[in-house]
């Protein structure tokens, strides 16, 4: 029954690496669509995202039936827990790509589209985020994992770079709204695979080293029960 188990375990941890391993790939043609203003890459990422659709319902399943019928302790349950909020946050960022390739679709056809220097910075981030997180939960390192959360607060400053060169450029061109408007709206996308990023990492602490990072959870003190009124 043991041994069925972990072979259990096993398989989930391989079909989540696969998803994370799809997801990666779709998010940087996703990037590349947008930046080389790729119509055709594009519409391949939109209509590769069934496939991590499929792999999260698969994930999905494979996570209750270990919740319900093993009743999991200690080290094998906090892997199943992270392994839930892992699969959630992947499927989520596949829809951000979705979202990116979608704004490279409009973008393709604007002949006066123009760029701003913030955002390939944001992607170059944001893609060494994902893949820092997802090789700290492949290879159980913490370390790797703490390191893509000191990364976060240099995407949010880029994203609010972005947001204030768009309004100059609208100001300046009303011509530029619907391009300023979908760079825009790939820059939060990113932001929020940023976010994504940090989430996947906190849950490989979390597996790793039991302890909640979240929300800066280890520097906020409870008081004793007594000395709550």
């Amino acid at each position: 029954m043991e041994r069925h188990f972990q072979k259990e375990l096993e398989s989930l941890k391989t079909t989540l690496v696969k998803m994370g391993s799809v997801v990666e790939e779709n998010l940087g043609e996703a990037i590349r669509s947008a930046l080389e203003k790729d119509a055709d890459l594009a519409s391949k990422v939109v209509e590769k995202d069934k496939r991590v659709d499929a792999l999260e319902i698969e994930n999905d399943n494979a996570i209750i039936d270990l919740l319900a019928l093993q009743q999991p302790l200690a080290s094998d349950l906090r892997f199943i827990l992270a392994a839930l909020k892992i699969n959630n946050d992947l499927e989520r960022i596949g829809d951000h790509a979705v979202n990116i390739a979608q704004s490279a679709l409009v973008l393709c056809k604007l002949t006066d589209a123009v760029t701003i220097d913030e955002i390939p910075k944001m992607a170059a981030i944001t893609k060494a985020m994902l893949k820092d997180a997802l090789d700290g939960f492949i290879l159980l390192d913490p370390i790797k994992a703490k390191g893509v959360l000191t990364k976060d607060d240099e995407i949010d400053n880029l994203n609010r770079d972005v947001a204030k060169k768009v309004i100059e450029l609208v100001k300046n061109n009303s011509r530029t709204i619907e391009c300023g408007l979908e760079l825009n709206r790939v820059s939060r996308n990113l932001e929020r695979v940023g976010d994504l990023a940090t989430n996947i990492a906190e849950e490989v602490i979390f597996h790793t080293q039991a302890r909640v990072v979240k929300h800066h959870a280890e520097e906020k003190k409870v008081p004793p029960e007594n000395d709550a009124k």
